[in-house]
């Protein structure tokens, strides 16, 4: 019988809506999700009320629940950041989840709530007005205060602690520190519904956040409660957020199919494992554990009998130091030139797929999108076509929660002609999965490293200027835009990804959510290469 998923995302961008339905489609899951109408547009919260009802509706015959918790109560992630409810307001409408219980009391509900991130910069895009002109001061003052309670301040530190906290009206302090309060009031409340067993599971993702600050203090407060509580199983607290849907589906596939995977990481940098991510507080090794657990499985000790490889390009320095995907080459650390090395890793890559084993590559060595220099890399290799997956959108946490999403799916449909127990079942889904799998490949490519990496820079420094538009402003010409934007998509396809991912790949319908570059949607058809699989 199939087992029917209801997913309330974080917010209507593909990343939280379609990137999980994507995952679904591999898989013998029936996904439903609320239609796009209903989640809200960026600023605009969604329509509580209504979501309520689709819920309640939904809920009725399903089998498990997946909910953003930040879209129930809040309208959505951006909507969480602004909002102006008390946390009386928000608690209570946490008490859907008994509701849906009380109807159907085997339904099992994963849910999902973030740790409101603290930007270090000064930007009211998905901020309160007031982040225009004090958020960078925001992020100071936190940063601050917190280490100023754990360690202690230099006599500097001190001055400057002082000299923002005199730059920051006391209005913007109240309001600000009356919406953490609120919004850590529903983390603990989310908590408390693990306790009593109405969540079956709960990750508390820390977006954008560092060693100190708002968001760190928080961490420490919720972990302490979950530790204390004996709710380290079912609780989850670690860097993330946008990609938490993909988890936990992953999650929720590993249940029903009995399925715990092993996973072998091998990094292009020795320095790797220890390096904490920009817009994150621990070491990458640590946070690729947190990831495992979360999607259900665990880091292998060997390669040899690991269920799936993970290749990890991996920054060889921390934080600020790393390079985004805009900085030219010749200005990155000169540790991605003496402490990564690329050919090594891609000779290792060569080494498995070879010998046929299920290997993904997570893409993280720089921030918001690809590592161009590698991905040609591969391509000359001709490795591209062999790989299963591929991820290396926005942050390290991102990219990994999607890759690792992926690779726990597939490692149970790759071997599944090698298990006698549920042989049978695992053949008959094979070929849902490996078309499904490698069309999600192919959008990631198509994404991760064809846009966020070159063509999404292209178009801002040569197309929008002519036009008289800006990252954030281009509204006015959106469509002229978005069909450059698919003509050198499909460019880049037809270079580096025919032949090798598939006989041929088209790119259409090509949109920018929230009306900026920071994120595209696109449509793809995928013709398989000759001989794949």
């Amino acid at each position: 019988m199939t087992t029917k998923l209801v997913y309330l995302p974080l917010d209507e961008r593909p990343c939280n809506l379609l990137y999980p339905q994507q995952l679904a489609a591999m898989t013998d899951i029936e996904m439903v999700v609320p239609g796009a109408e209903l989640l809200g547009d960026k600023k605009q919260r969604a329509n509580l009320k209504k979501l309520e009802i689709w819920l309640e509706e939904q809920c009725r015959d399903a089998d498990v629940l997946i909910a953003s918790i930040d879209m129930l109560v809040h309208g959505g992630i951006v909507p969480s950041r602004l909002h102006q409810d008390d946390a009386v307001t928000c608690i209570t409408r946490l008490q859907l989840f008994h509701r849906l219980k009380a109807v159907r009391p085997d339904l099992i509900i994963y849910g999902f709530n973030l740790i409101t991130r603290v930007p270090a910069y000064s930007s009211s895009e998905e901020e309160p007005e007031y982040y225009d002109q004090f958020g960078r001061e925001i992020f100071e003052w936190g940063c601050l205060i917190d280490k100023q309670d754990t360690a202690s301040l230099t006599d500097e530190e001190q001055r400057r602690l002082d000299d923002v906290l005199a730059a920051i009206p006391e209005e913007v302090q109240r309001d600000y520190r009356k919406r953490r309060r609120v919004n850590s009031d529903v983390n603990e409340a989310s908590i408390a519904l693990v306790e009593s067993g109405v969540l079956d599971y709960l990750i508390i993702p820390l977006d954008d956040n560092a060693k100190y600050g708002f968001s760190a203090m928080e961490q420490r407060k919720l972990g302490v409660r979950v530790e204390t509580a004996g709710l380290s199983e079912r609780v989850a607290i670690y860097p993330g957020a946008d990609e938490i849907g993909c988890t936990l589906f992953a999650r929720v596939f590993c249940a029903l199919k009995h399925h715990t995977p092993a996973i072998y990481v091998r990094y292009s940098s020795t320095q790797g494992p220890m390096c904490i991510p920009k817009y994150e507080d621990r070491s990458l090794n640590e946070s690729i554990k947190a990831h495992f657990m979360a999607a259900g499985a665990f880091m292998a000790d060997a390669s040899g009998e690991a269920d799936a490889i993970l290749m990890v390009h991996s920054p060889p320095v921390s934080q600020a130091e790393m390079a985004e995907t805009d900085t030219p080459i010749r200005d990155r650390n000169r540790a991605y030139f003496s402490e990564v090395n690329t050919r090594e890793f891609a000779q290792t890559m060569k080494y498995y797929l070879e010998r046929g084993r299920l290997v993904m590559l997570a893409d993280v060595a720089l921030c918001n999108g690809g590592d161009d220099l590698l991905m040609k890399q591969l391509y000359r290799l001709g490795l591209l076509g062999r790989l299963q997956g591929y991820a290396a959108w926005n942050t390290s946490g991102n990219s990994l929660g999607t890759v690792i999403a992926h690779a726990v799916i597939a490692s149970y449909y790759w071997f599944g002609e090698n298990r006698a127990e549920e042989a049978e079942e695992r053949e008959a889904g094979f070929h849902q999965f490996q078309a499904a799998s490698r069309h999600f490949y192919a959008y990631r490519l198509v994404e991760d490293w064809g846009y966020q990496a070159l063509v999404r820079r292209q178009v801002c420094e040569e197309v929008l200027p002519v036009l008289g538009a800006s990252y954030f402003e281009l509204s006015h010409v959106q469509d002229q835009v978005c069909q450059h934007i698919e003509d050198q998509l499909n460019h880049f396809a037809s270079v580096y990804l025919r032949g090798q991912v598939a006989t041929d790949i088209k790119i259409s319908n090509v949109t920018l959510p929230w009306h900026r570059m920071f994120e595209v949607g696109f449509g793809l058809v995928l013709e398989p290469s000759d001989g794949e699989g």
